[in-house]
């Protein structure tokens, strides 16, 4: 019997710190924000580093390349938004 996996690949167009959140425009055309008060590493950054946000893995994860922190887009949709 062969079976067959299908994973869900919700996928980042944009993403931007704005305020005390952090934004994501997803290529679906939604947007998704969390609080940036949720993630220890982010709460603790300067605007700069908090805004310094590259889109890796061709769309489902986001780093912060100062910070050395990883999330992922599905990660971020179901609550899991790093250190608290």
């Amino acid at each position: 019997m062969k079976y067959t996996v299908l994973e869900l690949q919700t996928r980042a167009q944009a993403a931007f710190a704005e305020g005390d959140f952090v934004c994501v425009r997803l290529e679906d055309g939604r947007e998704i924000r969390f609080p940036i008060s949720a993630n220890r590493r982010l709460r603790e950054a300067t605007d700069a580093q908090r805004g310094n946000i590259e889109i890796i893995c061709n769309g489902t994860g986001l780093h912060w390349p100062d910070l050395d922190e990883d999330l992922s887009i599905l990660g971020i949709l179901e609550g899991r938004l790093g250190p608290a």
